[in-house]
Formats: structure tokens, sequence, C-alpha cells
């Protein structure tokens, strides 16, 4: 998304708690011409959230998109999750998520101009997931979120939507929710149009949703699943 977004013109400001994993794609920018900076940030402090807007309006004057795509998941049985396990992700995930939006959204309504934010989600935030309880009910939460600020926020020109990604072939969410070949092709097989998706597609629906090109668009969420969440009726499609 950060490469599309910076292909398309836009200046960047990337946010995540490890500069390692900032670094590669600030270079990768620069390299290709484009703006931007790396403000290593920890989503479930405030305080930081509040740090990161400072320095974003500092070096670039104003704040037009928010990504919220900070999250964390890990397989693991409803029985078995630890309070720790479920505070960690729900933090991050519905929290980090509030947090940053109410940062940016107070900043955007003082600018007076309007602004865009999108939040990435998952379609078992309205399917549930077992063995994801934490991380399907955070989402849960913010699909709610969405929704909430679209109206209370569409007054002062801000848009917010969201995409909810079906199995996308990246190598985090490989080692973390599918881990082998056979899972993997037992996930494909659930998908109707017989493969994942790909990380650029979910970058195109990202660049839309924040684009005037969607201006009449707010409150909604983008599937991008294959379908997968659909066939799941009671009678097996073949």
């Amino acid at each position: 998304m950060a490469l599309e977004y910076s292909r398309l013109g836009a200046k960047l400001v990337l946010a995540s708690r490890h500069p390692e994993n900032l670094e590669p794609t600030v270079a990768e920018i620069h390299k290709a011409g484009g703006d931007a900076i790396a403000v290593p940030t920890e989503v479930r402090d405030p305080e930081q959230v509040d740090r990161l807007i400072h320095t974003t309006k500092q070096e670039f004057g104003s704040i037009d998109v928010l990504v919220n795509n900070a999250a964390g998941n890990f397989i693991c049985k409803a029985q078995d999750l630890s309070p720790n396990g479920w505070r960690a992700v729900v933090e991050i995930v519905l929290n980090g998520t509030f947090f940053c939006s109410r940062a940016v959204g107070r900043e955007m309504i003082a600018q007076r101009r309007g602004g865009k934010i999108l939040n990435i989600l998952a379609t078992y935030a309205w399917t549930g997931g077992p063995g994801t309880v934490h991380s399907a009910a955070a989402k849960a939460g913010v699909l709610a979120l969405t929704r909430t600020l679209a109206v209370e926020w569409a007054p002062y020109g801000i848009r917010v939507n969201a995409i909810a990604p079906g199995a996308v072939s990246t190598e985090g969410a490989s080692s973390k929710l599918w881990g082998h070949p056979e899972a993997e092709k037992k996930l494909r097989a659930g998908i109707p149009v017989g493969r994942m998706g790909k990380a650029e597609e979910i970058a195109y629906a990202a660049a839309y949703l924040v684009s005037s090109f969607a201006d009449y668009i707010t409150g909604e969420t983008l599937t991008m699943d294959g379908g997968a969440w659909l066939g799941k009726g009671f009678l097996a499609y073949q």
C-alpha cells in the first residue's frame, strides 16, 4: 500500500513498533524518487500516537489520509487463550485503530478540509473466526468503529471506509496462519476463484478508497476474498 501510494504521488509517514520493519520500505520509496519518513510508534500508547501526529505535521504540514493496518494474530483455541494474548491483540487492533483515528480525526477536523481514513479488517469480523477469537472480536469492533465514525465525521468531510481481505499470499500470513502446504491447499480449495489474493490487489483498492473517485463512499467495507465467505451455505456447491 505504501509503495502504491508513493507511486501515485503521496508523501508518506510509516509507523511500526520496530524500525527494521520500516526502513526497507522507506529506502525503496526514496530509491524510486518518492518522499517518506519512518516514525517508530506503539499504537497501543496514545502518547506515542500523539508524537506520531506531531512529527507528521512538522515534516509535511498536514494529514490527508490515515491507513490503520496495525494488527496482531495467532492461532489459539479460545479456552487456551491467555489474558495477555487476548489483551495484546485487542489492544493493537481495536485500541490502536481508535487511538490513531481519534488523533488524526482531530487534526482533520481542525484543518477544515476533510480527509480519508481506511481500516483493514478481515471477513471473520462478521462470520466469526474459530481459532482467532481475539482477532475476530477486535476486527468486529473496528467494523463498528468504521461505520460509527463515518456518520459522526461526515459533516467534517471525513470519509471512513475499510477493506476486508481474505487469504493473501504474504510471508507473514503464511507463517502465522496456515503454515504448511497441506493447510494452504485446503484453504485455497475453499476460495471460489481458486487462488489467494495478491498484495498489490489490496494496494490498488486502498488507493481507490482514499481517492476522489470514491468521494461518495463512506462507512463501507470492501470485501476482497475471492468469494470465500459467500460459499458457506448448508448445501455444498459442486
